[in-house]
């Protein structure tokens, strides 16, 4: 007979409750607030260990709001998150820090994410140093070798500046700089939008490819709902900074109940000969 301890499902690595993120309003010659901007509104979802959670939705819905105020890049207006049984917005100091070593975000723009007056061999070992992984040149360069290969860049790349590099390559950099810490959860804010459509399958390959070696969590951001099905196990769909619709994977694909997620669905191509896809307009409202 089970007991208790084994019927009990196992503790979320993330969980969110009524996260709130709003910003202020001004006008005026004096600049004063006069309203607030509810990016995010009261969204909860949980993130187990080694599972994708895709949050899908059209740009200014609050996705990347979201994601930057899971890691206190962004102050929360209120709600909680909770990262492995500890309350991220209650914890300062050592404490701050070694949760940020576990939890990083990969940008949306390669090129911009990179200090382009920098070597990589400085964007890849600066947290090293910072967390005091590495204490000197040759062990810090062997780790950041690494890491490139592990990526898919040679090693002679450490020597290099970021303009010198294609935007599928400085976004494996970007990959390559938020594994230096060994994390367990990462932020993956909408990676492939900014590459070519033949560079992005092998973006996302190459972080299936590493969650599966390190066991990683993923929330994955994006407004594309094929690079959302190819890559999540749950979908949460967003729409005005709340959550309308959240479930496992194949039930929002085959059995969308909110009708801006049918929306989303029917706006994905499709190579398949046959009858025109029947497109679901979505016209707003409350949500």
């Amino acid at each position: 007979m089970p007991t208790e301890a084994t019927t009990m499902p196992p503790k979320p690595l993330l969980a969110v409750r009524e996260l709130h993120t709003h910003f202020p309003i001004k006008s005026g010659l004096l600049q004063r607030t006069t309203g607030w901007f509810r990016a995010v509104d009261g969204v909860s979802f949980h993130i187990a260990k080694g599972e994708t959670l895709g949050l899908v939705g059209e740009s200014g819905c609050g996705k990347t709001t979201v994601g930057r105020t899971l890691l206190r890049l962004i102050p929360r207006t209120s709600g909680e998150v909770i990262f492995d049984g500890k309350d991220v917005y209650a914890l300062g100091g050592p404490e701050l820090k070694a949760m940020r070593r576990r939890m990083q975000i990969i940008f949306q723009d390669p090129a911009s994410s990179l200090n382009p007056r920098m070597r990589i061999i400085n964007i890849l070992g600066e947290p090293l140093v910072v967390h005091g992984i590495c204490t000197d040149k040759s062990q810090l360069r062997d780790r950041v070798e690494k890491l490139l290969v592990r990526c898919g860049m040679p090693k002679a790349a450490a020597d290099r500046y970021p303009h010198e590099f294609s935007g599928g390559q400085r976004q494996r950099i970007g990959i390559a700089r938020a594994l230096a810490l060994e994390p367990s959860f990462i932020v993956c804010d909408e990676p492939t939008s900014a590459l070519d459509v033949s560079i992005q399958a092998q973006i996302l390959n190459l972080l299936k490819d590493l969650q599966r070696d390190f066991g990683l969590s993923y929330l994955f951001i994006s407004h594309d709902m094929a690079v959302i099905q190819h890559m999540c196990d749950r979908i949460a769909v967003m729409y005005k900074g709340k959550i309308v619709e959240e479930g496992q994977k194949l039930d929002i694909i085959n059995r969308a109940q909110h009708k801006y997620t049918q929306s989303l669905l029917s706006a994905v191509p499709t190579a398949r000969p046959g009858p025109k896809k029947q497109r679901v307009v979505f016209e707003g409202g409350a949500v």
